[in-house]
């Protein structure tokens, strides 16, 4: 019994753990495990593809070139939503106990959890890639909201949205930092 083996008979029960413990991150978890209408449940279907492109990715140790589609689908959700950067990026580390999990319990594969050192490599790689993806984001966000500011389209549109409520709160800031 080899890891590929191995891999190719638990993919798919390591993916949805994967899946349900990315989705147990959120507030709403409930929702988003049960629904898996993409329309209606867009963040857990779009994280259920992005893990379910990531994981045989993870498994042949790809390039991060291609690595990175996947990880841009799940990380532009995360990135625009209430987490922290290590919260947004955690569940990608979680494939690495969820596989040995998987393979722990099945008596045929156990030892397969020696093996795993390539496995864990790339994890950790998809994982430094996420971060510089989270970045990217993040930083396209904050540079909207200041040109939201910059524009008064904030004050245009009279919603409470978040940009309106960092107007109100940082405005003097802002100016101050940009030489207004």
């Amino acid at each position: 019994m080899d890891l590929a083996e191995g891999f190719r008979n638990h993919r798919e029960k390591i993916t949805n753990k994967w899946v349900e413990y990315t989705l147990s991150t959120y507030i709403s978890s409930g929702f988003f495990v049960k629904e898996r209408d993409k329309f209606a449940n867009p963040v857990g279907g779009n994280i259920r593809e992005a893990l379910g492109r990531l994981l045989p990715l993870l498994i042949e140790g790809a390039a991060r070139d291609k690595l990175l589609p996947p990880l841009e689908q799940m990380m532009s959700i995360r990135s625009v939503q209430e987490f922290t950067p290590s919260q947004a990026i955690a569940p990608l580390n979680a494939v690495k106990h969820i596989t040995r999990e998987v393979f722990a319990a099945d008596k045929e594969r156990r030892q397969l959890v020696h093996e795993l050192y390539d496995f864990d490599f790339a994890v950790d790689l998809a994982v430094l890639a996420a971060f510089d993806v989270y970045t990217q984001y993040r930083e396209r966000l904050y540079q909207v909201r200041i040109k939201e500011i910059k524009s008064g389209n904030h004050i245009l549109t009279g919603s409470r949205c978040a940009s309106k409520l960092l107007a109100e709160d940082n405005t003097q800031d802002l100016k101050k930092v940009n030489g207004i």
